[in-house]
């Protein structure tokens, strides 16, 4: 027999989320907002026992909202290191070298697109268009873009990450 998982929602976390639906003339319409602060704020990625609070809070069924959690790109449904690696590979990237690029980001990080580093710190994810087309090549570094990338960019940009 295996053990339920329960989530312990920090107290602070609960009163935030609190405040956030009462915004809502429906508190449901507060899932997005909320999945980016349980991800923030518990781990970096959106468990299983997230969805699972999330539906029990916003009278939703958990399958709710697994399906706005696993549509949107910017929340994770598995952990990840501690820096996110996103190389666009839409049409005006590829053409301009992406797959090089992210070719260097797996051999730098030592981890293939949509893994984990095994020491942790790096997640590299293949994106669609992240909307710097005129900038190609790009990458993504936690939330910064680096565009118009050399493949001796990555080398300079992943090497001053702390």
């Amino acid at each position: 027999m295996s053990e339920e998982k329960t989530l312990v929602v920090p107290p602070m976390l609960v009163a935030e989320l609190d405040e956030l639906t009462s915004h809502y003339p429906d508190k449901r319409a507060a899932l997005i907002p909320m999945l980016h602060r349980f991800q923030e704020e518990l781990g970096g990625w959106i468990s299983p026992e997230i969805m699972e609070w999330c539906a029990e809070y916003l009278d939703m069924e958990p399958v709710e909202v697994y399906g706005v959690a696993s549509f949107y790109p910017m929340f994770h449904m598995r952990p990840r290191g501690e820096h996110v690696v996103s190389v666009c590979h839409n049409v005006s990237c590829d053409l301009r070298g992406a797959r090089e690029i992210l070719a260097r980001v797996c051999e730098v990080t030592g981890c293939r697109p949509g893994g984990t580093s095994q020491d942790g710190r790096f997640t590299v994810l293949g994106v669609e268009c992240q909307g710097a087309c005129t900038a190609a090549p790009m990458l993504d570094l936690d939330g910064v873009y680096h565009e118009n990338l050399e493949l001796d960019d990555v080398d300079r940009i992943l090497g001053g990450v702390e």
